[in-house]
């Protein structure tokens, strides 16, 4: 574990939301997990609306991209976030991509390339996404995305697919 200021690691965390006022849900999640004890946050995208993956019979997301520094473990930062998301009502079902109350992704984990059980970063989809690209991008449009690429290649190849940024 990182314990000193200068050990401060720059994360992307996706936030996404289709359930129980998700534009609150996600201004919730963002004041959470800047009160992470290890934890500042950097940057927060503009609210995104975007269709859902998966089965279609469920609302629409409200989405955004935050950047933080932390100097905590990606599993420790993994912990706390699958906290937040239980707190603020998260149910975890069997079906891949349903509604939910909050989706809390780390997107990016400084340099780093992972392939745990538990956690993969960069995030597997993060290259064909449009709701995590498209605000990561505003935030971070030099980013380079570990093992994948520049973002503005990725962002090049990923129509909007209805995508809107909300105001």
């Amino acid at each position: 574990m990182k314990n000193s200021e200068t050990d401060l690691v720059a994360v992307y965390i996706g936030l996404g939301s289709n359930l129980e006022n998700p534009v609150l849900q996600i201004k919730s999640a963002r004041t959470a997990i800047a009160a992470i004890a290890g934890v500042e946050e950097l940057a927060f995208s503009s609210l995104y609306h975007s269709a859902p993956m998966g089965p279609q019979d469920q609302p629409d997301y409200v989405n955004a991209v935050m950047c933080i520094a932390t100097s905590l473990s990606p599993m420790e930062l993994l912990r706390c976030l699958q906290y937040i998301e239980n707190n603020q009502g998260r149910v975890r079902k069997a079906e891949r991509w349903g509604a939910r109350t909050l989706d809390l992704d780390m997107l990016i984990y400084g340099d780093q390339i992972i392939e745990l059980p538990d956690l993969t970063v960069p995030h597997e989809g993060i290259a064909e996404r449009a709701f995590v690209l498209y605000p990561l991008s505003e935030i971070a449009p030099q980013l380079p995305v570990p093992g994948k690429g520049n973002i503005a290649d990725l962002l090049a190849k990923c129509p909007m697919n209805g995508l809107k940024r909300l105001d």
